[in-house]
C-alpha cells in the first residue's frame, strides 16, 4: 500500500556490494562524527530545558507549559524550510478535513509573509471568491484585530466558525485597503470540473489533488467521451493555479493518461529511501491527444503530473513556468491528542531524471496573457526559488516566479484558445501532438 504523503507536495541493487565496501572506512569515521555530533546536540538541548525552566520560573505571568513546548517545536520545524512545520491536534484534523475535500471557512489558500496572511488563490465557487478575495492579496486585520503576531494556524483558526457567520477581512491591495465581509460556509472543494469544449474538445480542469481527484477525473473522461463520441479530437487538462495536495493522487491520475513507464521518483536524504512510481493501469484515453495547461499558480502535484507527461512526450504543455515547489512533505502523526510533523522529507524527480525544485516545468510551448494594467503588479507569483529558506536546487540556475493570471472570461483566455486552435487543426506547432516514448531514461 502507498503510504499517504501530502504535498502543500516521498538504489539499484547492482554494485551494492562495491559501495559497502567502499564506505566502510568511512562507517567508522561518520561514527565517530555522529557521536561527537550528538554530544553537541544533547549539550543544545540541555540549553533548552535551562530556558524553558527559567521562562516558567521568571516570566511576568504564568506561561501555559504546553504553549511553551508547542512553541519551542514550531521554531524548529519553521526554520527548516517553508513547508515543513508543527500541527497541533486541531490544526492536524483541520488538515485531514481540507484533504478529503469538504471543510469549513472562507475557501481560500493562505501563506504567511512578514507577519502578514498572503492569499495564495481563492478556491473556485466559495465564499471568498464569490467575496471578490484575489491572490496576492495581503490580510492585515480579522475582524478588526491586527494579524501581525499572530502564526498561521491561529489567523486560520480566527477565519474558520459556524456556518453563516461572518467575518470582516482588511485585505491591502496595491498599498490599498479594503475591508471585505464574508459569510462563512461549509467548504466542499470540487477539485476537477470539466466541460465539452464545443462538440470535439474535452476539457477537464483540476482545481487540486484531494481524495476524490482520481474517481473525479476518471468519471469526468469517461462521460466526455461518451458525450463526443466519434468526434471527440483530445483533452485539454488544465492544472493552473492548482497548488498541488496529496502524492498518491498526482500518481494516479497520471497513470490515468499512461500505458506504462515511471511517472516520479523521491529521493530522500539517504540512497535508500529512493521511491519509484510507475504507471500500472493503461490508457484510460486511448492515446487520444493531450494538451496540459500550466502557470506560475501551478505547484507541486501539478507539477509531477506535468512533468510525467511531459517526459513521455505524453503531452503538450501549454502557458507560463510553474511554480517551483519539488520538495515532498510527509505528514508524521505524534500519537494522540499531540498533533503531527509537516517534515520535508524527499525532493522529488520527473521520469527523466529532472528536480524541478526552485525551478518549475517549463512549457513546451509559453502563451502569456494580456493581464489588466491594474493587476499586473499582482498577477506574477515569483516561485518558490523567492521563498525565504527555500530548498536550493539540485543543479544549474534557480528560476523566478511567472505569471497567474487566468481570465475570468474563457473568450479571453490565450492559452485555452491556443490549445483549441492546435487541437482542431486550425494552428500547427512541431510541440504538437508531441511523439510518445516507451518510457523516459533515467
Amino acid at each position: 500500500m502507498m503510504r499517504r504523503t501530502s504535498l502543500s507536495l516521498l538504489s539499484a541493487a547492482a554494485g551494492a556490494a562495491l559501495t559497502l565496501i567502499t564506505i566502510q572506512p568511512r562507517l567508522v569515521f561518520d561514527g565517530a562524527s555522529a557521536r561527537a555530533a550528538a554530544g553537541d546536540a544533547y549539550r543544545q538541548l540541555s540549553l533548552l530545558g535551562a530556558v524553558f525552566e527559567r521562562v516558567r520560573a521568571d516570566y511576568v505571568d504564568p506561561p501555559d507549559d504546553n504553549k511553551l513546548v508547542e512553541s519551542a517545536i514550531f521554531g524548529m520545524l519553521i526554520g527548516l524550510d517553508p513547508h515543513s512545520s508543527y500541527m497541533d491536534g486541531k490544526s492536524f484534523q483541520d488538515m485531514r478535513l481540507q484533504t478529503s475535500g469538504r471543510f469549513g471557512g472562507l475557501g481560500m489558500e493562505v501563506s504567511m509573509e512578514k507577519g502578514l496572511v498572503k492569499v495564495v488563490a481563492p478556491i473556485d465557487e466559495t465564499p471568498a471568491a464569490k467575496a471578490g478575495v484575489m491572490a496576492n492579496d495581503i490580510i492585515s486585520h480579522l475582524d478588526g484585530e491586527p494579524v501581525l503576531g499572530l502564526t498561521l494556524d491561529q489567523a486560520v483558526d480566527k477565519m474558520r466558525g459556524p456556518v453563516n457567520t461572518s467575518i470582516r477581512l482588511r485585505i491591502v491591495r496595491n498599498d490599498k485597503p479594503i475591508e471585505i465581509s464574508i459569510t462563512r460556509d461549509i467548504i466542499r472543494v470540487r477539485s476537477v470540473r470539466a466541460s465539452l469544449q464545443g462538440e470535439d474538445v474535452g476539457y477537464v480542469r483540476i482545481t487540486q489533488f484531494n481524495e476524490q481527484t482520481t474517481d473525479n477525473v476518471r468519471r469526468a473522461v469517461n462521460e466526455l467521451t461518451a458525450q463526443a463520441g466519434d468526434k471527440l479530437k483530445g483533452f485539454i487538462i488544465d492544472l493552473r493555479n492548482n497548488l498541488g495536495g496529496l502524492l498518491d493522487q498526482a500518481i494516479t491520475v497520471s497513470e490515468s493518461f499512461m500505458d506504462r513507464g515511471e511517472i516520479v521518483s523521491t529521493r530522500g536524504r539517504n540512497a535508500d529511501a529512493t521511491q519509484r512510481f510507475y504507471a500500472r493501469s493503461n490508457d484510460m484515453t486511448k492515446a487520444k491527444p493531450m494538451i496540459v495547461l500550466i502557470n506560475g499558480g501551478s505547484a507541486s502535484a501539478s507539477e509531477i503530473v506535468a512533468g510525467a507527461w511531459q517526459d513521455h512526450k505524453r503531452a503538450t504543455i501549454i502557458g507560463s513556468r510553474s511554480f517551483g515547489k519539488g520538495s515532498v512533505q510527509t505528514i508524521i502523526p505524534l500519537g494522540p491528542g499531540n498533533g503531527a510533523l509537516r517534515l520535508t522529507t524527499a525532493r522529488y524527480f520527473t521520469p527523466s531524471g529532472r528536480s524541478i525544485q526552485a525551478k518549475g516545468i517549463t512549457p513546451d510551448i509559453e502563451v502569456l496573457q494580456d493581464v489588466p494594467e491594474e493587476l499586473k503588479a499582482r498577477t506574477n507569483l515569483r516561485g518558490e526559488s523567492s521563498l525565504l529558506g527555500h530548498l536550493r536546487a539540485d543543479g544549474g540556475q534557480e528560476e523566478t516566479g511567472s505569471q497567474s493570471y487566468v481570465p475570468l472570461d474563457p473568450r479571453n483566455d490565450k492559452a485555452l484558445d491556443a490549445a483549441l486552435d492546435l487541437m482542431r487543426g486550425r494552428k500547427v506547432n512541431p510541440a504538437f501532438p508531441p511523439a510518445p516514448v516507451r518510457g523516459a531514461a533515467n
